[in-house]
């Protein structure tokens, strides 16, 4: 059977990226950020290579999902770009992969870390699956699992891989930053960040049989807390949503992927209040 390994690449937790200036399209220095993001992601194709894979897909995750540089990415990826895309940050990922992993991603909001948030940093406060909090590494890593494919590195600040070693058991870690405040970082230098990943990918996708899944039991329950009440107002017309507080909704799904894309939705539905 091929090995295939699935990327996705966010840009928060890469080596130099310090300030939303950075990670915003037309942003200072936002070309320097792609061009940083592209070059891990490339070591992360490196190492799943050099591994064995057969096959290699690269899931643009940040933002827009329009940042990586072609004409600069490992030819032998395929990679996955454009917003909105089904599932998001794990865009074409299936049972088909043996390996997920998880480059230059952040600390879920409310913890210290560089840039830390949740999906969208001026709607969401907090994000609680069956009573735990959970970043963007902890929902995707329930998408991975309902496909029953392991997560098998995270890369980022240090804040974010440790994050990631809690969340799940025996997980290789590239802390390729470490932060000193929410917009200051003392960074590898990037071509000693590229080679921490690389050799760290290799080991995870060689280990890849040793790290289980996430699962999250159903049913599954979802408690989701907004920035203002506004937000948790318009979220309660979504049938089955129920409003618990000024700021906090709460629903519960047997099915994990209608878990995550109602998520999406009542977040989208959050955002919307804002310009008005």
């Amino acid at each position: 059977m091929a090995l295939r390994v699935f990327i996705s690449v966010d840009m928060e937790g890469v080596s130099g990226v310090v300030h939303n200036q950075q990670t915003s399209a037309g942003g200072q220095d936002y070309d320097i950020a792609r061009r940083l993001m592209t070059l891990e992601a490339n070591a992360a194709v490196e190492g799943a290579m050099d591994a064995g894979a057969d096959e290699v897909v690269v899931n643009d995750s940040h933002g827009s999902q329009r940042n990586l540089l072609p004409e600069l990415l490992d030819p032998r990826a395929r990679f996955i770009t454009g917003s909105p895309k089904p599932l998001t940050m794990m865009a074409g990922l299936d049972p088909t992969y043996e390996a997920a992993i998880c480059i230059g991603y952040h600390a879920r909001v409310g913890t210290t870390g560089i840039l830390d948030h949740t999906i969208m940093g001026n709607v969401v406060y907090d994000v609680r699956v069956n009573g735990e909090p959970q970043g963007e590494l902890g929902l995707n890593a329930g998408i991975a699992g309902y496909f029953g494919v392991p997560i098998v590195l995270v890369s980022g600040d240090s804040n974010a891989t440790a994050q990631a070693a809690a969340r799940i058991p025996g997980i290789e870690v590239a802390a390729v930053k470490e932060p000193l405040s929410r917009y200051a970082a003392r960074n590898l230098s990037p071509a000693n960040a590229q080679a921490l990943i690389r050799d760290r990918v290799k080991r995870a996708v060689d280990r890849r049989g040793e790290i289980a899944p996430v699962r999250y039991p159903a049913p599954v329950h979802v408690s989701l807390q907004f920035m203002n009440s506004a937000m948790a107002e318009v979220a309660t017309l979504v049938p089955g949503v129920r409003q618990t507080s000024a700021i906090t909704i709460e629903y519960t799904l047997d099915d994990y992927l209608e878990v995550f894309n109602c998520l999406r939705a009542l977040i989208y539905l959050g955002a919307s209040t804002i310009s008005r």
